[in-house]
């Protein structure tokens, strides 16, 4: 599994790069902040997601390229904006400083805005794709981002902060804050591949089910971790007294769930008629992960 992300990440990273290169020069600093906050490093779950949903179904590396790109830009823009001092107030990330510290916060905040917009400014112009392709995976980025997905769920997540939360709220919080853009990747790469309805049905099921299990093993790994590990502040989410599968559930009840969630996620890729063995094994690897 870690031989397949690193090639997809080398994938990622090449078409991230040649795209912030491609840009004019005129606002140096911002560029250079984008690219910290694009190129920082990370597993690139998402793109990952959607080239190998995508290859499953037939499409190319430059069909998939495009929507690849415009899920990491959400991505990153997402994780710049949530470590300002105004929401998680971290200066980690990844073992690098965060984008805020290594500029400043007004820079960070307007990285965080081009990068998204970028997403949608490479949706636009993928020309590779059909006008009805495109527009497709824009309204799935843009949903999947936006009050009815990401933002949605960290502004729940903030509302929670210091406040006691069941396991279905949380759940709720979680499918929207992370799971959102994990479905999103899966959906996009079904779309560029054309997947039938009954397909995309069962994909969403799988991607739903590992949305949820990345979320419980981050909450894990919060606990049981440490900060050098991690690339980031061991014990973050308890420290701002977030609500968090261990502290709902204990330790041993959120590695249960996490498990369920594993064999939910397979369950939905057993009917596939394609080899599904790369999302079967990546779904493994969300749960058995150390970082």
């Amino acid at each position: 599994m870690s031989e397949q992300l690193t090639q997809r990440q080398q994938t990622i990273n090449a078409v991230i790069e040649q795209q912030l290169a491609a840009l004019p020069d005129s606002a140096p600093e911002l560029k250079a902040a984008m690219r910290h906050a694009a190129l920082l490093g990370g597993k690139r779950v998402r793109p990952y997601l959607v080239y190998t949903t995508g290859k499953m179904l037939g499409a190319s590396d430059e069909q998939l390229a495009p929507a690849a790109a415009a899920i990491e830009y959400i991505h990153a823009y997402s994780l710049t904006h949530d470590d300002l001092p105004a929401m998680d107030n971290d200066e980690l990330r990844r073992g690098q400083p965060t984008c805020h510290i290594a500029f400043d916060e007004a820079t960070a905040i307007l990285a965080g805005d081009a990068l998204q917009t970028l997403a949608f400014e490479t949706l636009s112009q993928a020309e590779q794709l059909s006008a009805e392709c495109r527009l497709a995976l824009t309204q799935q980025l843009a949903q999947a981002s936006g009050y009815l997905g990401m933002c949605g769920g960290q502004a729940m997540d903030i509302a929670a902060t210091d406040s006691e939360i069941s396991f279905d709220q949380l759940r709720t919080v979680h499918r929207l804050k992370t799971g959102a853009l994990i479905r999103a990747a899966v959906s996009m790469g079904a779309t560029v591949g054309g997947a039938s309805e009954q397909v995309k049905r069962a994909l969403d099921k799988y991607a739903s089910a590992i949305g949820l299990a990345f979320q419980i093993q981050d909450d894990i790994l919060d606990v049981t971790s440490d900060t050098e590990t991690l690339g980031k502040p061991q014990g973050s989410d308890s420290d701002l007294n977030k609500s968090t599968y261990p502290a709902i559930l204990g330790l041993e009840g959120a590695i249960a769930e996490a498990e369920r969630q594993l064999q939910e996620a397979l369950h939905a890729l057993s009917g596939l008629p394609y080899n599904s063995d790369n999302l079967a094994e990546f779904a493994r690897f969300v749960v058995q992960r150390s970082r």
